[in-house]
């Protein structure tokens, strides 16, 4: 721990695999949540899918977050042009490019409801308004850019004034300015209070029935206040956003105990990947699902439609690197602003 209560994060030499599945988690919960609503929007009817979209809403992104910043004590002391290279040029990269490649997608449909000229304002517009799926690489540069700045003013008040932040359930309209005051403050806890998170991992390994006790009483309580609609009151959902965020990290610990499971850690290892190209599989396979009609029950298809959106991107990844198209998931090194130095040893799982 240092002296500004932020965790050194443990010397490591390679992955932490229970991260590598907490992420694998999140990433399969992300793509069920789009897959899902996507479908019975698209259907106009619900399935039994829609009850898992509802119960990991309260924690589904406070994870993610959460885990973002546990990592970050590794890097915040760099030289502020290291730091932005690694920390904002590397997502601005990829949330450039692929809000291209989505926008592209959806241009033609633009372009039918109000014109070409509407088309390119439209373009524009995703330089300050995060572009459909992409708003999450698009606020995380933003977050590290916040902290960094902000390691002169107590990291208590910081807390404090983001917890409130959460808690106000701002909705100006604008996604950054929404996302940063609903999410910040799990991004930041993950800073933090990285010791607590790996001692909780550790933990959690060591006394696994306790663990999954733990975890059906949490399971029971965040069902029953998503069920009773009081998940968004203010202080619950940010209580069950924690208690979330914990309960995923202990998921991944018993499951990297046990090597259970292996395919979320592998998605967790390439959630970048899967997070940037699932929407065409998804999309593809949502479209064709639901026109042919050779499957009528929306749970079903909102199951397929996630398992496409998951394979799918990996099939496209291994693709690209197959063509030599790998700049669609690697940063060339002309889109590099700090020397390529050696890594190190502990990083987030991406």
């Amino acid at each position: 721990m240092t002296s500004n209560g932020t965790s050194s994060a443990p010397e490591r030499s390679t992955r932490i695999d229970w991260v590598d599945y907490a992420k694998g988690i999140c990433i399969v919960m992300v793509v069920m949540m789009h897959s899902v609503l996507g479908v019975e929007k698209a259907a106009g009817d619900t399935g039994f899918m829609h009850a898992f979209v509802m119960f990991a809403q309260p924690f589904r992104m406070p994870d993610f977050f959460l885990i973002s910043g546990l990592f970050l004590a590794v890097v915040i002391d760099r030289d502020w042009r290291t730091y932005l290279d690694r920390k904002v040029v590397h997502f601005a990269y990829f949330y450039v490019l692929w809000m291209t490649i989505q926008f592209g997608f959806k241009a033609p449909s633009f372009a039918a409801e109000n014109g070409w000229r509407h088309v390119g304002t439209l373009y524009l517009e995703s330089f300050i308004e995060p572009f459909g799926t992409l708003w999450f690489i698009y606020l995380l540069p933003i977050f590290f850019v916040v902290t960094k700045l902000s390691r002169g003013v107590p990291p208590l008040a910081i807390w404090v004034v983001a917890a409130a932040l959460e808690m106000t359930h701002v909705a100006t309209g604008w996604t950054v300015i929404d996302e940063f005051c609903a999410r910040f403050v799990y991004f930041y806890s993950g800073y933090l209070f990285a010791s607590y998170v790996f001692a909780l991992a550790d933990r959690s390994r060591e006394k696994p029935m306790l663990a999954l006790i733990g975890l059906a009483g949490w399971a029971l309580v965040n069902g029953g206040l998503v069920t009773a609609g009081y998940s968004h009151w203010p202080l619950i959902s940010l209580a069950l956003g924690f208690a979330g965020a914990g309960a995923i990290i202990v998921m991944g610990a018993l499951l990297a105990r046990m090597q259970w499971l292996n395919f979320l850690r592998y998605c967790g290892e390439h959630s970048i990947v899967i997070y940037l190209a699932f929407f065409l599989p998804m999309a593809v396979t949502r479209t064709l699902l639901l026109k042919t009609g050779v499957i009528t029950d929306i749970g079903a298809i909102s199951l397929i439609v996630t398992v496409a959106g998951v394979a799918g991107a990996v099939a496209i990844w291994r693709l690209a690197l197959a063509v030599r198209a790998g700049f669609l998931f690697e940063r060339p090194a002309a889109f590099w602003i700090a020397s390529k130095k050696a890594t190190p040893a502990l990083q987030p799982a991406e």
